[in-house]
């Protein structure tokens, strides 16, 4: 780390003083992998963490005492860690702003601790303590220029010693330095891509400039000129002592808008420095900018003048500069020629997303093959850097040879395309010759809406205590590579029997080159080998990383053709192996692409579903439709290729798969079935092919995974009537209400539950779960639930509050309060379905009271400010109740600051349930006159008869109430009239709908108390609609009709009575 921060950071002290890091990229970078090594440190090496250092780490902090919380004691602005070491003092001390911590430990939970503020507080240690590992281990440590022998003494005097603390002092001194070589490397990568300045280069930009500079308006600067007129024999103006920095020169232009810039160019950019020091002929050297490419982007940045005056110009300033030959790149070093082993220097930058980025932007002419990542793992997507780190020279050799030696199987490979075969085959790098396809269809990926999508975990691997596993799978390494036929299956027995669920062991076939092999070995003609190759395939690729790889060095195509083997083994292997490696995307795109959905759909088709005894053919058969039922599993998570399942007949095989008693292929099959439950195609053929009575009777089996996929279909297949219907009629309620007893497991709680909502839509199933005492079950359940199983509970129970007599048992049973208490939460789904909850118990005023007690109404109020447009329309829907049932509800409503003016707002809003809602709550604040009056001054009347030209059943129905008592205030009638509402409310009267004719009616009628609204009315033919009404069996409908006609009528008399006398 000392070596890393002495060359490969930048430093902006210039000269003299002390020197401060600046977060450039490369610097961010390194600080960014210094504190990932420093917060895993502790989980990693908890042993070495807990080491107190020689001296403390101390520095400046921007951290105060409030964010330290348990494990310390703070006593006013002094913070210390209970932690402390042997001589009794605190690990981690802080006064005033000065911060001292003697241990990793608490170096990693004080990272934790500063969250946002970690880059800063690691950046403000550093630059404290330039030499960290002095402070750590002790001067004897420190970082030593050129050759350095302390690393052989050091082994020296352990061997002699036998001290533990040497020991460990030696344990924490190679971590350090392991960090420390990553840390250079990356530099390296980094410096390797920035494009190097000359004074060529830059002699030729200042020319340019100077030609279109001057007093003008049309010039683009005042002017540009050299601080020094001299000029050194390699085109330097800058004084030697500042060309050892890489400085250039240094310039003061003077553009037509800023003051003076004084500006440093150097080999890495262009940047400002501190300008003239005064009383002195020099400079302050020190950087006060970020760097820049060139002049010309320096200034773009600086002077919005001198860009507005360049793209006056007839000549092209905006173009890159046409000097690239001149620009001098940075030679890197090769690992070989300075001696270091290769696979210390064999890294790839940690953060691939940002390479891509930079390297698609800055692409240079530097040598490829001195950065690049060994071929063997080029095409994996996996970086060299997660491979082992040897430090022994001995194991480093070893290894190197074994790599090196001829990858040779002596097998028969199979050769269709040619017909040629060799006794003994060469083995290829399996990604240059399999992986066609893999970019094939690259829009395809948009379409599958990925749950579980994972990302390979790429671990740092830099424990130097490997386990004896990894040497032994070295070792078979080279006989797996070489050897005959039965050398081969012996060494594949012998890895077998080695932990393969251990990730070491894992990684070993990886590092060794082993994975390829293996791959290789499927594609020959050698049944034991095939199978040997796959038993350690199976195991391997639960590791996300190997699942990876196999998928990028051709695997799954050649797991894909050995489905067509008559090997019943060889399929039930090859599937298995899919259904692990096949849980991301890509990887499911290539099974679908290579025919692999049509043949695993082939593995279902079996004559012994359904039979209680099997002989040993049907229990073969029956193991090949598991392993097939577990790679769909795993492929149905994309949406083609849950198409693909259905258009190969797989739905009414797995639903006769269904109908089985075994809990083993059961379980596959109805995981299969709730992933593509998503669409409605298969909702119909579950419903239509009676598996309903099947997945209601699997509630009811033993095994709790079971129970979870079957709840999981209910849950998705119970959105259509039908389906819900055919639960109750099979008895499927009662087990759901009896699984919410096991509130241990929360996945098949989340599960249940879901399926107790969707069921609990139809009226009929409420009164059963009532019956089953499920409401209850489900108010003892929301406290202490994640967010998912909180989102169905509060769906149930919103669905169930439609019943009055259930309000009331969720009254009695406590209910109310924690519900209220939800609204707090910011889950939009679960602010959704409590909102509708706490809305429905609100219609009962007993419930009211508790709500209001709880000021659950001003929550539900500012939840209108919710972005969420269904949060906000949902709160509104619930604030309807609440003021139906409050007390005095007038006073209630304005007690809220500002919650008036906020409603009448979302009037503007262009989401239609958003508005009926609204306008819904409208209705109810209107029926009290001072709050009529506040929303009139809000410019409630504009907004609502904007919204009259619609065609929305349901937002006309709310708008014409609102309009309706809206009018009994001032001169609300004239207003409405003014702003064209009238004549759209008379279209309304066409509807089909009953509840808009009645709303209709009644704003008609109060619309009608003006004579200019009577005369639109008739001019638009209200008459003629309005006495079809009169004739209606609703009374309110019939009197508002009459009442309109009336006062039509009564205007009409007296104009003419006015008009004939």
């Amino acid at each position: 780390m000392g070596v890393a921060l002495a060359r490969a950071a930048q430093w902006t002290a210039a000269g003299s003083g002390t020197g401060t890091l600046e977060i450039t990229p490369l610097n961010e970078s390194l600080l960014n992998q210094i504190i990932k090594f420093v917060e895993d440190f502790s989980a990693r090496h908890p042993r070495e963490a807990a080491f107190v250092f020689r001296e403390p780490l101390e520095w400046k902090t921007r951290l105060g005492c409030s964010v330290f919380e348990e494990g310390y004691e703070i006593n006013e602005a002094t913070v210390q860690s209970e932690a402390k070491g042997k001589d009794g003092q605190p690990l981690l001390l802080l006064t005033a702003s000065t911060l001292r911590v003697r241990s990793f430990d608490q170096l990693s939970c004080l990272l934790q601790i500063a969250m946002e503020e970690k880059l800063k507080e690691a950046q403000a240690c550093l630059e404290a303590n330039r030499d960290p590992i002095v402070k750590i281990l002790g001067p004897e440590y420190g970082t030593v220029e050129g050759e350095d022998m302390f690393m052989l003494n050091l082994l020296d005097k352990v061997k002699k010693d036998d001290d533990p603390e040497t020991e460990m002092k030696m344990k924490i001194f190679l971590l350090l330095h392991q960090l420390d070589l990553q840390l250079l490397n990356n530099s390296l990568k980094h410096i390797s891509q920035d494009v190097r300045l000359n004074p060529a280069a830059i002699n030729n930009e200042v020319n340019l400039l100077k030609n279109f500079s001057g007093k003008g308006e049309d010039t683009v600067l005042e002017s540009l000129e050299y601080t020094s007129d001299y000029t050194f024999s390699n085109g330097c103006r800058a004084p030697p002592w500042r060309q050892v920095h890489g400085e250039i020169c240094y310039l003061v232009i003077k553009p037509h808008d800023t003051d003076p810039l004084y500006v440093t160019c150097s080999t890495a950019g262009v940047f400002l420095n501190g300008g003239e020091l005064k009383g002195k002929d020099d400079i302050d050297y020190e950087r006060k900018s970020d760097v820049y490419k060139d002049i010309v982007t320096f200034l773009r940045e600086r002077s919005p003048r001198f860009v507005e005056s360049m793209s006056k110009q007839e000549y092209i300033f905006f173009k890159e500069p046409t000097y690239e030959k001149n620009y001098q790149h940075m030679e890197v070093v090769d690992p070989k020629v300075s001696g270091q082993s290769q696979n210390l220097y064999d890294f790839t930058e940690k953060n691939v997303c940002e390479k891509a980025k930079s390297s698609a932007t800055r692409r240079r002419s530097i040598d490829k093959k001195k950065l690049e990542p060994s071929m063997k793992w080029k095409n994996t997507g996996l970086s060299a850097s997660h491979r082992t780190k040897y430090f022994s020279d001995k194991a480093a050799k070893k290894g190197t040879e074994e790599e090196g030696r001829s990858s040779t199987v002596s097998l028969q490979i199979k050769k269709k395309a040619s017909g040629m075969s060799s006794e003994s085959v060469k083995i290829q790098p399996a990604s240059k010759c399999k992986t066609s396809g893999r970019f094939e269809d690259i829009s395809e990926s948009s379409s599958e809406t990925e749950e579980d999508e994972e990302q390979p975990v790429r671990h740092q691997e830099g424990n130097t205590d490997l386990p004896s596993e990894y040497w032994g799978i070295q070792k078979l390494a080279k006989y797996l590579k070489g050897g005959n036929p039965t050398a081969t299956v012996i060494a594949l027995c012998s890895m077998k029997d080695f932990n393969l669920a251990q990730e070491t062991c894992q990684l070993a076939i990886r590092d060794t080159g082993c994975l390829e092999v293996l791959i290789n070995l499927l594609d020959t003609e050698e049944i034991k080998c095939q199978i040997g190759s796959l038993k350690i395939l199976k195991e391997i690729s639960q590791n996300t990383l190997i699942r990876h790889a196999i998928a990028y060095l051709g695997g799954l195509q050649i797991m894909v053709k050995i489905l067509d083997s008559p090997d019943k083994v060889l399929k039930c292997l090859a599937a298995e192996t899919i259904a692990n490696v096949a849980r991301f995307k890509e990887a499911r795109r290539t099974v679908r692409q290579h025919g692999g959905i049509k043949r695993l759909v082939g593995l279902l088709e079996c004559v012994s579903v359904g039979s209680i005894s099997l002989t040993p053919y049907q229990a073969k058969d029956t193991e090949i439709a598991r392993c097939g039922a577990l790679a769909l599993w795993s492929c149905s998570k994309s949406i083609k290729n849950k198409e693909a399942i259905r258009k190969a007949g797989g739905i009414p095989l797995l639903a006769r798969w269904l109908k089985c008693s075994r809990a083993n292929i059961l379980t596959p099959v109805v995981g299969t079935l709730q992933e593509c439950a998503s669409e409605p195609s298969y909702r119909l053929a579950i419903r239509t092919e009676g598996m309903i009575e099947n997945l209601v009777k699997n509630l009811s089996s033993d095994h709790e995974e079971l129970q979870m996929h079957c709840a999981s279909a209910i849950f998705k297949c119970a959105e259509d009537k039908e389906t819900r219907d055919l639960v109750r009629q099979h008895g499927g309620l009662q087990p759901l209400s009896v699984l919410l007893g096991n509130s241990e497991n929360k996945q098949l709680l989340a599960a249940v539950t879901g399926a107790i909502w969707k069921c609990a839509i139809s009226g009929e199933n409420v009164s059963k779960f009532r019956e089953y005492k499920a409401i209850e079950a489900l108010v003892g359940l929301l406290t202490d639930q994640p967010e998912e199983v909180l989102v169905n509970i509060v769906g149930a129970l919103g669905e169930c509050c439609q019943e009055p007599i259930n309000r009331t048992i969720i009254r009695k049973c406590g209910g109310i309060p924690p519900l209220v208490k939800l609204l707090t939460r910011t889950d939009q789904a679960l602010l959704v379905n409590v909102t509708k909850a706490v809305g429905a118990c609100a219609r009962e005023p007993e419930n009211m009271m508790i709500i209001d007690r709880l000021d659950g109404v001003r929550l539900l109020w500012s939840l209108l400010k919710n972005p969420n447009p269904d949060v906000q329309a949902s709160a509104a829907w619930a604030i309807c109740p609440c003021i139906e049932n409050a007390k005095d509800a007038g006073e209630m409503v304005r007690s809220f600051v500002g919650g008036l003016e906020l409603i009448v707002n979302l009037l503007k809003s262009k989401n239609k349930e958003v508005l009926a809602s609204v306008c819904a709550a409208i209705t109810n604040i209107a029926k009290d006159e001072e709050n009529l009056a506040v929303i009139t001054d809000h410019g409630v009347i504009p907004l609502l008869s904007k919204l009259a030209n619609t065609n929305n059943d349901k937002l006309r129905r709310h708008l014409a109430e609102a309009i309706s008592h809206c009018c009994m205030w001032g001169s609300n009638r004239v207003t409405f009239g003014e702003t064209k509402a009238v004549a759209p409310l008379v279209r309304y009267l066409k509807s089909n709908d009953p509840s808009v004719h009645r709303a209709t009616a009644q704003a008609l009628y109060q619309l009608s108390e003006d004579p200019n609204n009577c005369i639109t009315m008739h001019e638009n033919g209200v008459v003629k609609l309005l006495l079809a009404m009169v004739g209606s069996t609703d009374e309110t409908l019939q009197e508002a009709a009459a009442g309109c006609i009336a006062n039509i009528r009564r205007l009409a008399l007296a104009t003419e009575k006015a008009k004939y006398g």
